[in-house]
Order: structure tokens, then sequence, then C-alpha cells
């Protein structure tokens, strides 16, 4: 990427390249650390280009024809490999549906029915209401409430006391750390939620998503473990009031099925890193600092 000499103000284009750059770090950090190649990852991005164009060029009501030629010219990727592309797209990925797990950890974390002292209680596994198997029926009556204890153990969600034949949320969250695949597709599906709402934002003139964040720096640690603090209590009373009114709504609205075609994602994230901390030194004996996190 070319930098700017003087006095010459950047372009939007240095602008986006620099926001780009932000972006793809992490990701390129994921992709290491797991092995992925390269030509996988620009497989993936060029797929990703070519549809785009092609959205793009469908919403404008453009004709069909010669399409090809105008995707190819829209994203610079020639077009014998435009055409191979579009001939082999799948479509694009669609965000999977919260599990019967994710719901079950989720209402037995929010009902305020369900909580002591702010935490959710442990409750006993059989018997009448509140207990675990009340609670999982309330979700389901397909999967057995002892196959959804199974599985919240497996993923070190929950926790069963034998002796006292009693079950204990574990996480504040649901982090399935037992299950490595379901937690990069929540990581795409928070992410890439996160950025569209931010890209459409930028693109169009009135901001069309909720999409703040505060940011600060000269913290000592034990700052932002208080900062980390106050986000979990928000969460925590967030979904409280979220999740009932979403499941409120969800019921009123089946009765207008045509209307009822929208999905929402309400999320809150913090993020720190210490800028003492420089990346490993670089072939040449020089350093590279860390990439100072932005926030708008």
């Amino acid at each position: 990427m070319a930098s700017n000499s003087g006095s010459t103000p950047p372009t939007d284009h240095d602008a986006l390249l620099e926001a780009l750059a932000a972006v793809m770090a992490p990701l390129a950090d994921l992709a290491v650390a797991k092995g992925l190649p390269f030509a996988t990852v620009e497989e993936s991005l060029k797929q990703a280009f070519v549809r785009a164009a092609q959205q793009a060029q469908l919403a404008q009501g453009l004709p069909a024809h010669r399409l090809v030629s105008r995707i190819s010219a829209a994203t610079g990727i020639n077009r014998r490999e435009v055409t191979r592309l579009t001939q082999s797209d799948t479509g694009a990925p669609t965000p999977a549906g919260a599990s019967l797990v994710s719901q079950l950890f989720t209402r037995w974390a929010s009902d305020r029915t369900l909580r002591v002292k702010g935490k959710p209680r442990a409750l006993p596994r059989q018997g009448a209401a509140p207990s675990f198997e009340t609670l999982a029926r309330s979700v389901t009556q397909d999967v057995h409430p002892r196959t959804l204890l199974d599985e919240l153990c497996r993923l070190n969600l929950a926790r069963w006391d034998a002796k006292t034949d009693t079950v204990q949320l574990t996480q504040d969250g649901f982090t399935p750390r037992g299950d490595w695949q379901r937690m990069i597709a929540f990581l795409g599906d928070n992410v890439g939620d996160h950025l569209h709402a931010a890209v459409v934002n930028v693109l169009s003139d009135e901001p069309a998503h909720f999409e703040q964040a505060v940011f600060a720096e000269g913290l000592a640690p034990a700052s932002v473990e208080q900062v980390r603090t106050l986000a979990r209590k928000h969460w925590k009373a967030l979904m409280a009031d979220a999740v009932p009114l979403l499941e409120r709504r969800i019921e009123a609205d089946a009765k207008t099925p045509e209307q009822a075609t929208h999905r929402v994602r309400l999320g809150l994230f913090t993020f720190h890193e210490d800028l003492a901390q420089t990346e490993p030194e670089t072939g040449d004996g020089g350093q590279v600092p860390r990439r100072l996190p932005s926030g708008k």
C-alpha cells in the first residue's frame, strides 16, 4: 500500500485500505494459527468480490447479458475467473439458527425467576418447576432433557452434581468450549453481522443500524478489569430484558407470517491489549508494534 508523502491528504481509497487492513489483521492471525493457507483464503475473497459485484449489478436493474464483463470491470478479476466463480457459487453463507442448547442456555441465564442474587440458580434435575427438566421441556418437546443436559455438560456450559442431583450453569455466556467448530461459526455470524451493520451505515446517508463503541487508553490492568466487569453487568441486564421481549414478539408475529421475515442480532463486546507489547522480531531485525484498536 502506497503511503502519502508530504502534506498530500489521504484519498478515500487510502482510508478504505487502512480500514481493510485493520479488519484483515485478526483474520490473518486466525488463519495462520489454524494452518489455513493464503490460496484458500484468496479463493474465498475472490468469490465474495464476485458475489458482491453481481448483487450490485442486479440491484441496479441492469440486464443479465454481459453481466460477466461488468463484474470483471467492477472487481478487476478476469472474465474467465468470473465465469468459473459464478458457475460454482453455492450462495452467500447464512447465519446459523439458534440451536436448542443455546436457546436453553439463554432462557436459563435470562429468566429472572431462575436467578438468585443476580446469578442463575442451581436447578434440581427433575421434578416440578423450577427444575432443569421443566425448563428443557419449555424449550422443546422433541429432545429429551437428559440429552440437552449431556450436551450442556459436554460444552462445559453446565455441571451436574450427581450427589444432589442438581444442575448449575458454569458460564456467563454461551461459549461452547467443547465444540471448536460451533465457536468459529459464532465468530462468523457475530462478527459478520457487526461488520455488515457498520458497512451499511458507512454506505448509507443515514445510519440504518445501531453501532457504537467507546475507546480509552492509558489504563492499568486493574482498570481494564473494572471495565470488563461493567460490560458483563450491563450485558446480563440487556439479555434479561431482550430475551423475554424477543420471545413475546416471535409469538405475536407468528400470527402474521407474511411480515415475520426479519431477523435481529444484539451484541456487546470488550477488547483490550497491552500497547507496550510488540510483535516478534521481523526478518530484517526490526520490530512491528501492534496495531492500535479503533472505535467510534
